[in-house]
Parts: C-alpha cells; sequence; structure tokens
C-alpha cells in the first residue's frame, strides 16, 4: 500500500511517502513558518520529486490530533483537499501514536509521547513495544506533569520521551530522580514518517468521515464559556 502521510500537529511540518510500510521519501521543516504556506508545497515538491500526483497513491494519512488547534485544522483540511481532489481515501491517526513509533524497539522502556500543551500541562499517552509494535497502556490525555510524574514512581520503569514536550517531562523526571531518556534530536520531532507507520494496516474511510480530535476546547472556546459564566 502506498500512503502519502502529513504531520502538522506542533511546530514541525513534514511530508512522507511510504510504500509497504517502507520509507520512500519525507521532507521536514521545523522553521516556524506557518503550516498554510509550506505543507501543501512540501507535499507537491515531494510527489513531483518522484515522478508522481496524488493520483499514485492509495491512500494519504494525516495526525488528526491531539495538538495545535491550527496545525491539527490545517492538516486535517490538507489532507481532506488532496483526497477530494484525487478521489483518495483517508486515514486519520492519533498524533501521540503517531510520535510513539519514534521509540520502536525500546524493550523494557514505556514510551511516553509528549506535546506541550500549555496551561501547564500536556497532551501524552504511554506506550510499550513488543518488537515493532506499539502497545497502547493509556489513552490519549491532557495531563500535568505532576500526574506524569505520580505515575512514574509507581511503574519504577525507565521512561522515553519523544515529542515537542519530551523535554519538559524529561527535565522533570530527572529534578524527581526518576529514571528517564530522551530521544534522539533526529527522532524528536513529530514526523510524518511516523503517521504512515501509524496508518499502516488500517482501512482507510472517505475524508469526508475524518474529524479532528483537539482532547480539549480552544482558547477562544475557553474565554466565550468564561464570558458566559460571568453573565
Amino acid at each position: 500500500m502506498r500512503i502519502l502521510a502529513i504531520e502538522s500537529s506542533a511546530r514541525a511540518a513534514s511530508v512522507a511517502l511510504t510504500e509497504d510500510g517502507a520509507l520512500v521519501s519525507q521532507f521536514f521543516q521545523a522553521s516556524g513558518l506557518t503550516h498554510s504556506r509550506t505543507l501543501l508545497k512540501m507535499a507537491q515538491e515531494l510527489l513531483s520529486s518522484l515522478d508522481m500526483t496524488v493520483s499514485d497513491v492509495d491512500a494519504v494519512a494525516v495526525a488528526k490530533g491531539p495538538g495545535s488547534f491550527t496545525g491539527v485544522r490545517i492538516g486535517v483540511a490538507a489532507a481532506k483537499g488532496l483526497c477530494w481532489g484525487a478521489d483518495k481515501p483517508c486515514i486519520g491517526v492519533s498524533t501521540l501514536e503517531a510520535m510513539a513509533y519514534h521509540g520502536a524497539g525500546r524493550g523494557g522502556e514505556i514510551v511516553c509521547p509528549a506535546m506541550d500543551a500549555r496551561r501547564g500541562q500536556i497532551y501524552n499517552a504511554l506506550f510499550r513495544f513488543e518488537g515493532e509494535t506499539p502497545l497502547r497502556l493509556t489513552q490519549d490525555r491532557a495531563i500535568s506533569l505532576d500526574e506524569l510524574a505520580a505515575e512514574a514512581k509507581k511503574e519504577k520503569i525507565p521512561y522515553f520521551f519523544v515529542g515537542d514536550g519530551a523535554k519538559l517531562c524529561y527535565n522533570r523526571f530527572l529534578a524527581e530522580s526518576l529514571p528517564a531518556r530522551l530521544a534522539p534530536e533526529p527522532l524528536l520531532l513529530q514526523t510524518a514518517w511516523g503517521v504512515a507507520r501509524a496508518a499502516q494496516g488500517r482501512t482507510p474511510e472517505p475524508a469526508d468521515d475524518l474529524t479532528p480530535n483537539y482532547l480539549r476546547l480552544s482558547q477562544a472556546e475557553r474565554e466565550r464559556l468564561e464570558k458566559l459564566k460571568d453573565q
């Protein structure tokens, strides 16, 4: 199966093409430019470099959240647009599950994808690996560093951190004298390769059915609810 994958849920943006699980090509950028300017252009350039178009892929995969509200919206919209234009199906995957693949093969450790969710929280899920397959230990969630550290004290197993919130967690664990490892720089940030890995073997669905998973309300929605309470 040939998958075009998209990741734009945080500061880094990337697109990748895989064929039967093998990485063919990946374009990655963490320059701080807005994803609305870069994402579709990267996808077009990647396919063009391979003398391909979207018509040549079997499905488009995308990280559907959690993550930056704007980034997730841009990624989902880009995936839908590509699918609608070429009449292709879509595969939406958890951003956190896609990140977990960066810890593939780390037996004996808990792989902990973490995204900075602001407001003193991280988006997080926990995984263990059996070979190359991640086994989910928790659902995707928004929790505090205090809560994560408290869980780790019970587990007493080294945590392997990956994601744009990984350094926050790693530093907190060191301060608590908890066993922790930080993913090396090339594996630290979210990638479309991880999205493609998470999508492999899943049944594609119509792009119309793809919806983001934000986990919590946006800042604008929270502010609106606060105003309603004060009325």
